[in-house]
């Protein structure tokens, strides 16, 4: 997973940052807010997708069984980063300068993908309808 942070969270993140400061530069409430919100419902369900499918591929899964470990993992880890993610990313965007950012935000990460790993780790039945 070492591959991730270099190969995808870091690049990702200093990019995502970049443009979020770009298309709102100022950092009062209501664009924290909306950098916030675009956090939650483009980048985190972004990343999540790549990390889980990156992981699994990387375990020798097919796409089939890729697709499926997506339905079973991913709405969870969403879940879990609608309660981990809101504090640290409004205190980020706040009060954090857009160039260090990306250093706070993988610091936090680092916690983050413990817990994808665990979760992408799991040996779930799947259920057949």
């Amino acid at each position: 997973m070492l591959a991730a942070g270099l190969l995808l969270s870091g690049p990702s993140l200093h990019f995502w940052f970049n443009l979020m400061s770009a298309t709102f530069p100022t950092r009062d409430i209501a664009s924290t807010l909306k950098k916030m919100a675009l956090g939650q419902i483009v980048y985190g369900p972004t990343f999540n997708t790549v990390f889980f499918s990156l992981n699994a591929y990387l375990q020798g899964e097919t796409t089939p069984e890729v697709i499926a470990r997506l339905k079973r993992d991913l709405l969870p880890a969403l879940k879990g980063g609608l309660i981990y993610w809101p504090l640290i990313d409004f205190l980020t965007y706040r009060y954090v300068p857009v160039h260090l950012q990306p250093l706070v935000n993988n610091s936090f990460a680092y916690l983050w993908t413990i817990y994808l790993t665990y979760m992408a780790s799991l040996k779930k039945t799947v259920l057949q309808a």
